[in-house]
């Protein structure tokens, strides 16, 4: 029976993709995160329904489900559920720290530009006038400025997920149905975590982004597999080029009144407002077309994922974390460089440019951070402790 279980501390090999995708979804979000950004028109959400939001959540739910999957399936439930806590603490600290600098960053743009105007976009006007009261809001995920709502779903999504896990290796079919229950309950009766201040939710529903969470996890213990006939299928490859063809086309309506007279009002009252708060249907088919196709297009062995041109990217998305909270910090600099100094697009790309290859140059650093050996490593410890994980594995801080 002990021979079948499985370490937490076991290597899995790394799918490359994963990490390519979260790179990307970490260098849309920066430029997204810039108002006015040219250079921003390269992400996804000005060509479909969904954003960088979708990958991270998607990603971060699949990795759940293929690594702890098979762990909690052998027997290690607890040993699971630390590592998973332990993940949800470390973003939860990462999501104060970044607080705390974001909020100073902005107040002293205000103070040294005079220009309130950072402290009313950025929703931290009321933690600067009443900092005692905001900052237990703060600690307690309620009060959130704007561009740091999505560790908190991070951070709520992983906290259950043992849970979620437990039942999913035991009943994976139902334990999904129940997912589309709790989505359709919330998005009839309004379910969400109240904000800050009163009156207020979060702007991203839990009890709605759960779904693709959840269906994520059904993939990565095997659900995957199981249709994935259906995925290579001709039929499934034209619905989804077919359903991001339409997508492309709504979205380009908002940029031009002469598409937007060719859409029938009837198809307009069916499809707005395109909820991003409670995860739209839209929105999430609109994911599952383009998985499709990156699974159809881009297999686990694909060349170029190991090639130097897409190597930045790779290491960006084995160090997602701190590049994202390096990312808010350096999308509101570039904001108020941007506004205090205006230039043409030369210096918005300029900028963009120099803050992906800040990340990049993070990335990097932390990378060969975990390259170098330990050498002070107690003697008592490192015979009662497991192998420790091989670098490339997925069980790293990186997740």
């Amino acid at each position: 029976m002990a021979k079948n279980k499985i370490s937490v501390s076991q290597a899995v090999e790394r799918d490359l993709r994963l990490d390519f995708f979260r790179g990307l979804g970490l260098w849309m979000i920066f430029l997204d995160h810039i108002p006015d950004d040219v250079v921003a028109w390269l992400t996804l959400r000005n060509y479909g329904f969904s954003d960088a939001a979708e990958f991270f959540v998607f990603i971060s739910g699949y990795l759940a489900g293929y690594i702890y999957g098979p762990i909690i399936l052998a027997g290690n439930f607890l040993a699971a559920t630390k590592r998973l806590l332990l993940r949800a603490w470390q973003m939860y600290v990462a999501h104060i720290l970044l607080f705390l600098a974001f909020t100073a960053q902005i107040a002293r743009a205000a103070r040294k530009f005079d220009n309130p105007m950072y402290k009313d976009e950025f929703n931290v006007a009321n933690f600067l006038a009443h900092p005692d009261e905001l900052i237990w809001q703060a600690l307690t995920l309620r009060y959130k400025p704007v561009d740091l709502d999505v560790l908190p779903l991070y951070i709520a999504l992983v906290a259950t997920a043992p849970f979620m896990l437990w039942a999913m290796v035991r009943r994976p079919n139902l334990t999904l149905a129940g997912s589309v229950v709790v989505y359709i309950l919330a998005r009839w009766f309004d379910w969400n975590l109240a904000s800050y201040p009163p009156g207020t939710h979060w702007y991203f529903n839990p009890f709605a982004w759960q779904l693709m969470f959840v269906f994520a996890a059904w993939c990565g213990t095997g659900g995957a597999a199981k249709i994935w006939p259906l995925i290579h299928s001709r039929v499934t490859l034209a619905i989804a080029a077919a359903w991001m063809l339409f997508a492309l086309l709504i979205v380009m309506t908002w940029h031009s009144p002469f598409l937007e007279s060719l859409i029938p009002k009837w198809m307009i009252k069916l499809i707005y407002p395109i909820d991003k708060t409670d995860l739209d249907m839209l929105r999430f088919t609109h994911f599952l077309a383009l998985a499709v196709m990156v699974s159809r297009f881009m297999p686990r062995d694909w060349a170029p994922l190991t090639s130097n041109w897409l190597r930045p990217l790779v290491l960006c998305g084995q160090h997602s974390l701190p590049n994202f909270c390096l990312g808010v910090f350096l999308s509101f600099g570039v904001h108020y460089i941007l506004v205090q100094n205006p230039g043409g697009v030369w210096k918005q790309i300029v900028l963009s440019v120099a803050g992906m290859a800040i990340m990049t140059a993070l990335a990097w650093a932390l990378d060969r951070t975990h390259r170098i050996p330990n050498l002070f490593v107690d003697v008592n410890e490192a015979e009662a402790s497991p192998p420790a994980i091989k670098p490339g594995a997925v069980l790293t801080s990186s997740q």
